[in-house]
Parts: structure tokens; C-alpha cells; sequence
């Protein structure tokens, strides 16, 4: 890894988790970098596949069950932020369905783009979207099944491969 005095040339985020509120950090991230000039590689593994499956990136939802940051939304209800949201809300039926069209809402807003508009624009840019082969082989899923903007499947090895050089980091998000 590199310097800590040294510029960051280069960043490689990995996505584990496949909840829209799970994606958006990497997206956002991700495409700040080439927005600076910085290279930019997404690794996504294990649910973050989700992501990058064709059939399934369209129809995100934020995760409400066990989500003990939910407060963080209560302003969208014109609530204060430090009211808490119960974890056992996030079971009931349809509050991952209210909870991902107020999530969709704000960030229509703001102008944030839908998850595939996102991989395109890091694509074009010129960033990296990478499958992981292990994570593609235990949900038996083919190469036909993920976006045309996935770069290629690749292996943890491949992927540290992939995120080795000077100025060069890693991010879990």
C-alpha cells in the first residue's frame, strides 16, 4: 500500500453487501475518483453482486430489518433524526418498499442517478467493475447474467492483483 504523504492515484472499493443503501457508498465513491482523476476499480462480492446482476440492479431495496441506522432517515418523514426507528418495524410488510421509495425520492433530488446510470458513468469514465468469481460460483451464477458494464469476473487473488501499485488503496464499504 502506499505513503500515507503520497497523492492516492488509485482506489479499489469492495461491495459486500447488495441493499441499495449497501451499493450507493462504492457508486458514489467510485465515481468521485474518476470525477478527480483517480483510477477506480469495484469489486463486488457475495450479495453486492446484486449489483451488477442484470435482472435484479434494478429493484434495489434499503435493508430495514437489523438496520439500526434508520434514524438516519426520520427527516425524510419530517421527523428529528434522533428519533430512533425500531428494528423490529423493518419486519413488517411494506416498510422496505416505503423505506426505498423515500430513499429513491431523495436522491432523485439530489440528482443521483438510478444504480445502472451509476455503472455506466464509471464505466465510461474509464473505472473498473469487477464480479467475484468465488461469490459467481456459490449463487451459480454465468457471466451472460451480470451487466454488459462488468469489466470481468476475477478471483481475490486477481482482485489484489488488480489494486497492487503505489498510491493505491483499498476501501470495504
Amino acid at each position: 500500500m502506499s505513503n500515507p504523504e503520497q497523492p492516492v492515484k488509485k482506489v479499489c472499493l469492495i461491495v459486500s453487501r447488495g441493499s441499495l443503501d449497501g451499493v450507493y457508498p462504492a457508486l458514489i465513491m467510485a465515481n468521485g475518483a474518476r470525477m478527480e482523476g483517480i483510477e477506480a476499480s469495484v469489486f463486488f462480492t457475495f450479495f453486492g453482486l446484486n449489483a451488477l446482476v442484470d435482472k435484479t440492479l434494478d429493484h434495489l431495496k434499503v435493508s430495514t430489518v437489523g438496520n439500526s441506522a434508520l434514524n438516519m432517515a426520520m427527516p425524510m418523514l419530517g421527523l428529528p433524526m434522533t428519533m430512533p426507528f425500531p428494528t423490529w418495524m423493518g419486519a413488517i410488510p411494506g416498510v422496505s418498499a416505503f423505506a426505498t421509495h423515500l430513499m429513491n425520492k431523495e436522491m432523485d433530488k439530489l440528482d443521483i442517478p438510478p444504480v445502472r446510470e451509476f455503472l455506466e458513468l464509471i464505466s465510461d469514465s474509464g473505472g473498473k467493475l469487477y464480479a467475484c468469481k468465488l461469490a459467481m460460483d456459490m449463487f451459480k451464477l454465468k457471466r451472460e447474467d451480470l451487466s454488459d458494464r462488468v469489466d470481468g469476473v476475477l478471483t481475490v487473488g486477481q482482485f489484489y492483483e488488480e489494486a497492487a501499485g503505489e498510491g493505491s488503496h483499498i476501501l470495504f464499504t
